[in-house]
């Protein structure tokens, strides 16, 4: 049964996607309807966001605010479960009748596939020049020696009591330098 699941879209009252979600998925384990309702997905991606101090965080944002995909067999009891739920307004499509995703519109939709971390854009390069925005060190100038974008860190050598010191920062305490 499950190779004819297919994914759904479904319209809810902007705010209230996680919770449509979740009461999908608690009605779904009450009825005992695995087979028919396999998965509930929210969209979201971890972006990067400066607040109103200037700092830099890491926040999860809805890439499609006001709908839920849903991974389901389209049965009378499926369509009335998600229909029903709270919070939903219903099925995205022409008509009555709900019409599923195809592969390709659920392959760009990032469907399936695992949740990506945030990928941040540095405009600075090793051998570039830095200015320490944040912590102990901050308005120090130093030289980038290495980028780690996974870890979010960027080793930064500095000059301190007359000695070169290598310092490990998040790369969210630096910022280019026009200082050279």
């Amino acid at each position: 049964m499950s190779e004819s699941a297919k994914w759904y879209v479904i319209h809810t009252y902007s705010g209230y996607e996680n919770k449509v979600a979740q009461t999908i998925m608690k009605v779904v384990d009450n009825r005992k309807l695995h087979d028919l309702i396999q998965e509930v997905q929210v969209p979201t991606e971890r972006v990067m966001e400066m607040n109103e101090k200037n700092k830099m965080h890491e926040v999860e944002r809805k890439v499609f605010p006001g709908y839920v995909l849903v991974k389901m067999v389209l049965t009378d009891d499926s369509w009335y479960v998600v229909r029903n739920t709270r919070g939903c307004t219903g099925f995205v499509g022409p008509g009555s009748k709900p019409i599923p995703l195809t592969d390709r519109e659920a392959a760009a939709m990032g469907i399936d596939m695992e949740a990506k971390p945030a990928s941040v854009e540095v405009n600075f390069k090793a051998g570039d020049k830095v200015r320490i925005t944040a912590g102990p060190m901050e308005g120090i100038v130093g030289e980038v020696e290495s980028i780690d974008t996974e870890n979010m860190t960027v080793n930064v050598k500095v000059s301190m009591f007359g000695r070169d010191t290598s310092a490990a920062l998040d790369i969210t305490m630096v910022a280019a330098s026009d200082e050279y």
